[in-house]
């Protein structure tokens, strides 16, 4: 879809997109602030931020609880929800363009007019609970915390996230709150039919009741080549991995291309090497893998679950293929199939005001970077052959990794699955 982006700086400290999309009859809104849980203020409540996002939506100065805030926001079918990462917290609606001011007006009630009463603090602590509770029995998830904090990232895992969740109190709530919803630390983006509302919009938005305050730095994690990690569960009828590799720098934005099209051409599709590989002669029903550059470092990672008697030779096939990339074994037609693979992605991703949306905030959120659209294919044309081995080599040379592994396995094995990934590190 056609849109067109404007950046507002608002007198209040705050800055956003405006992203007018003609003739869209949906407006979709996010309000970013750096408020997740590395910004908690001590270890032993670090649930305190994704408590209380759970509380955002719930009693404030003009309701009296989450109920009736719910029956008055929905009631002609807007969505609303927050979720609350690592860094991140982020507040989202979506409604029908008529009535896009009174969503806004009741978005901007929710974050600035919060209640925070005890009632609703004891329900969505236990509501947190169950959340964490249900991602216990999800071994990818469960393994990738473990493997962060054993590669060096100071985080807690989810088991030890849960047994936080009873010191959380209300004077945390409201601590965390004060610190982090600040003016200086929101960014919002805000896409629909937006030509003609442009002042209403503005001044709607200036008119948020927050403090001043700063924008909140990203802290820096020491992090270092980690011994294989192993997870038993004597339940676990599958055996779920993963490799993560890192490199000690934020990579650029042409080098993470590069990476992409590497993870085209490794586990893409059907026709990929591991991937593809792997499903023909029914070692793994699925298998990816995905690099991204954070503020302080890049990461590379792999994962899948599979039978443990594919496993050896699944992780064989992983290594001679990544081995393979970085000696630049990659065909012309390898490079260009992942080329027009990118090419449609982007198109496809720009279908609808809210993709539009995510499509800016995920980037402009991270850094302030507003992402050129129209420039987009000319920075996927340019990815070549030598950038991505260049790149993935580099991942290699940084010798900063981990292996995980949860299952109903033993420690030998998940030490014979890291003896068939060594050798790409040797040199």
């Amino acid at each position: 879809m056609k849109h067109i982006v404007s950046e507002l700086q608002l007198k209040n400290g705050a800055r956003g997109l405006l992203i007018h999309v003609p003739g869209a009859q949906v407006m979709s809104s996010r309000v970013h602030f750096r408020a997740g849980t590395r910004y908690v203020r001590d270890k032993s409540i670090e649930e305190t931020a994704h408590i209380m996002e759970h509380m955002a939506f719930g009693a404030n100065a003009r309701f009296r609880d989450a109920a009736e805030f719910d029956g008055e926001f929905t009631k002609n079918g807007a969505y609303f929800n927050a979720t609350t990462a690592d860094y991140s917290m982020v507040y989202m609606t979506d409604c029908a363009d008529f009535e896009w001011d009174r969503i806004l007006d009741l978005q901007q009630l929710s974050i600035t007019k919060p209640r925070f009463i005890e009632e609703e603090l004891k329900a969505e602590a236990g509501n947190v609970r169950n959340e964490l509770n249900g991602y216990l029995n999800n071994h990818m998830w469960v393994l990738w915390s473990k493997m962060a904090q054993v590669l060096g990232e100071d985080v807690l895992t989810w088991q030890e996230r849960i047994k936080t969740i009873n010191s959380v109190s209300l004077g945390d709530i409201r601590e965390h709150y004060r610190r982090t919803h600040t003016l200086e630390n929101m960014r919002f983006v805000i896409a629909g039919n937006i030509k003609g509302r442009e002042h209403k919009l503005t001044d709607m938005l200036e008119s948020w009741d927050l403090p001043t305050g700063e924008r909140l730095s990203v802290p820096v994690d020491e992090l270092h080549r980690a011994e294989p990690l192993l997870i038993r569960r004597k339940e676990a009828t599958n055996f779920t991995f993963g490799w993560s590799m890192v490199v000690p720098r934020r990579m650029s934005d042409a080098e993470i291309d590069a990476m992409q099209f590497a993870d085209h051409i490794l586990n893409g599709t059907f026709r990929s090497r591991i991937f593809g590989g792997a499903r023909k002669k029914g070692l793994a029903y699925g298998m990816w893998s995905s690099a991204n550059a954070q503020e302080h470092s890049s990461m590379w990672d792999f994962g899948t679950e599979l039978d443990p008697e594919n496993a050896e030779e699944l992780f064989s096939l992983i290594s001679k293929e990544v081995k393979a990339v970085t000696h630049g074994e990659i065909t012309d037609e390898e490079v260009e199939a992942a080329r027009q693979y990118a090419l449609g992605r982007h198109q496809m991703g720009a279908q609808t005001a809210g993709q539009i949306n995510r499509w800016y905030a995920d980037r402009y959120f991270f850094d302030g970077r507003i992402n050129d659209y129209d420039s987009r294919p000319g920075e996927i044309e340019a990815v070549t052959r030598d950038r991505i081995v260049e790149t993935a080599r580099e991942f290699i040379a940084s010798d900063c990794w981990i292996l995980g592994g949860i299952g109903n396995i033993d420690k030998a094995f998940v030490d014979r699955l890291y003896s068939k990934l060594t050798p790409l590190f040797e040199r």
